[in-house]
């Protein structure tokens, strides 16, 4: 058995905080790894500073590596574990911005840095798209990145599959009136690739988007080995209101009204113990890799 305890964190970042959000990140990373053994933590989507930045994403922009990736990785080192998160990545030449995935080593490395390929609405205006799609080796097993809509182009998880991926890592920033496409594109990817998918969506409102959540790890053959919802139903305190009709120096008060149930985010992280042996035995069951006909497949290569 290769056992790996995988965690999804689900936070909702502070919008253009950098030091906020990161002060929180290697709060999340020491709590996590004090609790249990873990060998990977996964951080969503541009959870370093938010989403909807607009032209203020140069402002938060950074080398890679650079501070922000020096701090991930030395906490990464303290507590021997891999880091996944997202960031927006520049080039020498400032205006060139990427929004970027980093995997991070227990040694304290920079193992690997993807750029977003897929990018969609406003992200065209800030960010240039990437065309790799690298694959990366660590102590566990092979891992592969991708963010946001990355997730909805199957050739993402595919291409990264063929190259070796046992491990897809989804970092997102899903809107929750998309969270039904989300939580249906983790389990295909899994499914069709006889792979684990920890997929780490962000929660929260930054100007006009909702994100919404429902972080999980799903295994080869779909099984969820851990969720975490993106809302939760409390009940609020309940209204005491003093009764008009009791007399001075009284201290009746009228009956308490039924409390009401209000939504609120869920932050926090969910964690998995996986065996990556179940990647080889189920792509042996169903073939599904093994008997493909690539020389049919031409039109996915063609410009629609």
């Amino acid at each position: 058995m290769r056992e790996v305890t995988i965690a999804a964190v689900q936070m909702k970042p502070a919008l253009g905080e950098i030091e906020e959000n990161l002060v929180r990140m290697t709060d999340y990373i020491t709590r996590i790894a004090s609790q249990q053994k873990i060998d990977l933590i996964v951080f969503p989507e541009l959870v370093t500073s938010g989403y909807e930045m607009g032209v203020r994403f140069t402002e938060v922009a950074q080398l890679i590596p650079g501070p922000t990736v020096n701090l991930i990785s030395q906490r990464a080192q303290q507590l021997g574990v891999y880091v996944a998160f997202g960031m927006v990545a520049k080039e020498r030449v400032e205006s060139i911005l990427y929004d970027a995935a980093v995997l991070v080593g227990p040694d304290g490395e920079l193992i690997g840095e993807y750029r977003k390929t897929h990018l969609k609405g406003e992200e065209r205006m800030a960010f240039r798209e990437g065309f790799r799609l690298p694959v990366f080796d660590t102590e566990f097993g092979t891992v592969g990145l991708m963010l946001g809509s990355d997730l909805s182009y199957p050739e993402v998880a595919r291409s990264q599959v063929l190259e070796g991926a046992e491990v897809l890592c989804a970092l997102g920033s899903w809107e929750r009136g998309d969270i039904d496409e989300w939580q249906t594109l983790l389990k295909a990817r899994a499914y069709e690739n006889a792979c684990f998918v920890a997929g780490a969506n962000r929660v929260g409102e930054d100007v006009t988007m909702t994100f919404g959540g429902e972080s999980m790890i799903v295994g080869p053959r779909g099984k969820v080995h851990a969720h975490l919802p993106g809302t939760e139903k409390k009940k609020e305190e309940p209204k005491k209101e003093a009764d008009k009709d009791a007399k001075e120096g009284d201290t009746a008060v009228k009956e308490e009204r039924p409390r009401k149930e209000k939504e609120e985010i869920v932050e926090g992280y969910c964690v998995a113990r996986i065996d990556l042996d179940e990647v080889r035995k189920f792509r042996e069951q169903r073939q599904t890799l093994q008997t493909r006909q690539p020389t049919a497949y031409r039109a996915l290569v063609r410009k629609y």
